[in-house]
């Protein structure tokens, strides 16, 4: 099954290695006298002694026989037996041999494709086909860095505010430089109620900040639907799982049933996820017939995948895209604004551009990599371009606040991004901190006061704990009621309805 994510893909059948048999031939009766028998057998013994010393001389007897219609493995083995029977202690086979699968991966040099251990293949399938237990962001790996490409809609990350293209320099302490996107959400995830600490650049600020979360369960529901208006209904598409498209059929069925005479589909944050799901969703709304995606594999030979059209394509639509939107999300909006003519309102997409498939190994182990190239329906190949909207429209300043420690006091005479950061949330929720500079002076310390007493928090105008994370509450909250994006979406959408 093609996919086209890190965070989201189906299981795929182990290719079948051919297996040689062997041909037994009848022997013959040889009639030999007991003489010439016996020097039969001693010139045998003769031979394979002298070819075992032979051997012997030259370095060892052989861990590894190469065949000759292998040559270009010789080196390979010849440094697997090297360090079998040379290194200063013992050496794992299974080890080396995942070691020498995983180099020739990252050797392509390809941040989509990976080689997954057992445990982390299992994890993968899991982040298709159900929940899991982890903090529900969607990253990659992207120039020797951790790059987060998406938080999942009301998860621990996108609680605790996580945000497209923030760098995660190390989980724990640990260090991330040089990890491959697989290593490091293994290392993230972990069991419900447990803690992990991230190291977090992002773009534009000088200094990192940590950012403690809680992990949680992560449910594979990717569909959320609204009425925002008597007639104008938003389905937010967080992710394609394998049940997406079902997912999103029941949710139309219900809105439509509330009134929906337009739909804003949002595809905002989303990291994308299988391929068939994005193919199927956009049979929706792309007329029968045209084309939805095509694919180009290595030789330059493209094929078309036009839309079923499984459902009603006179819908009135615009999508809702930003800089998270990504992959599948980027196939959706990509179909209907070219083969639909649907508007697309926000941020230009993250882009990426490729497909990818996984192969099983029996042992339970995968390689997930890259087969193809996708193209939009007119042919282009956004990958790391992205897709530019129709109406660029961007969410207010304050929508971009970096996350603040709630386990750091800011107090009275600090000086940090993380006091300039609190300053411009206490502003945008209508206190008055004097000054937006990252100086926590009096005024910001009668601001804070202020703000605690008008949410029943202990008022000693210190930021920590529950004020911190209240405080980033409320900044979420409205953002959610002042979304810009949004807004100028209906704004088309009401001119489109008859």
């Amino acid at each position: 099954m093609k996919v086209v994510k890190a965070l989201e893909e189906e299981k795929n059948e182990q290719e079948k290695v051919e297996q040689d048999h062997a041909v037994e031939n009848k022997s013959s009766y040889i009639h030999l006298k007991k003489f010439h028998f016996i020097m039969l057998l001693f010139l045998i013994v003769f031979l394979s002694a002298g070819i075992t010393a032979v051997a012997l001389s030259f370095g060892g007897e052989k861990v590894v026989t190469v065949g000759n219609e292998r040559s270009e493995f010789n080196k390979l083995y010849d440094t697997f037996d090297t360090l079998k029977g040379k290194y200063y202690t013992k050496t794992d086979d299974q080890k080396l041999i995942n070691g020498a699968i995983n180099g020739m991966v990252e050797a392509l040099d390809d941040p989509y494709s990976d080689y997954m251990s057992q445990e982390e293949a299992k994890s993968f399938h899991n982040t298709i086909s159900s929940s899991f237990e982890g903090i529900g962001a969607e990253i990659q790996e992207k120039d020797g860095h951790i790059v987060i490409v998406s938080p999942i809609k009301g998860s621990p990350a996108e609680k605790a505010g996580l945000k497209p293209n923030d760098v995660v320099l190390s989980v724990d302490g640990q260090i991330l430089q040089g990890k491959s996107s697989t290593q490091a959400v293994m290392m993230i995830r972990g069991k419900k109620g447990t803690k992990v600490e991230l190291s977090i650049k992002r773009p534009g600020q000088d200094n990192p900040i940590t950012v403690p979360i809680i992990r949680d369960e992560i449910p594979i529901e990717t569909v959320y639907g609204e009425m925002v208006d008597k007639e104008i209904a938003k389905v937010q598409i967080t992710s394609f799982s394998s049940n997406t498209s079902k997912e999103l059929v029941t949710t139309l069925n219900d809105l439509q049933k509330k009134g929906m005479k337009g739909l804003v589909l949002d595809l905002r944050q989303n990291p994308g996820g299988l391929l068939d799901q994005a193919v199927s969703i956009s049979s929706m709304f792309v007329p029968k017939g045209k084309v939805i995606v095509k694919e180009e594999d290595r030789d330059g030979k493209i094929t078309e995948i036009p839309s079923q059209n499984a459902g009603n394509p006179d819908l009135p639509l615009v999508v809702l895209i930003d800089k998270g939107s990504a992959s599948a999300s980027e196939i959706l909006a990509a179909a209907v604004k070219e083969s639909a003519g649907v508007p697309l309102v926000g941020e230009k997409s993250f882009g990426k551009g490729t497909v990818q498939t996984t192969t099983d190994f029996k042992d339970g182990s995968n390689i997930k990599y890259t087969i193809a190239k996708w193209l939009t329906p007119d042919g282009n190949w956004i990958h790391k371009k992205g897709i530019e909207p129709d109406f660029s429209v961007a969410l207010p300043e304050y929508a971009t606040l970096s996350i603040i420690d709630p386990d750091k006091a800011l107090t009275k005479s600090n000086a940090s991004t993380e006091v300039q950061t609190a300053q411009k949330m206490l502003k945008a929720l209508g206190y008055k901190p004097g000054r937006v500079d990252g100086f926590f002076d009096e005024k910001t310390k009668e601001a804070v006061i202020a703000f605690q007493k008008a949410n029943n928090l202990k008022a000693d105008g210190v930021l920590k704990g529950d004020s911190t994370i209240k405080l980033m509450e409320l900044l979420r909250e409205k953002i959610e009621k002042n979304d810009t994006q949004l807004n100028k979406a209906v704004e088309v959408l009401k001119g489109n309805i008859k």
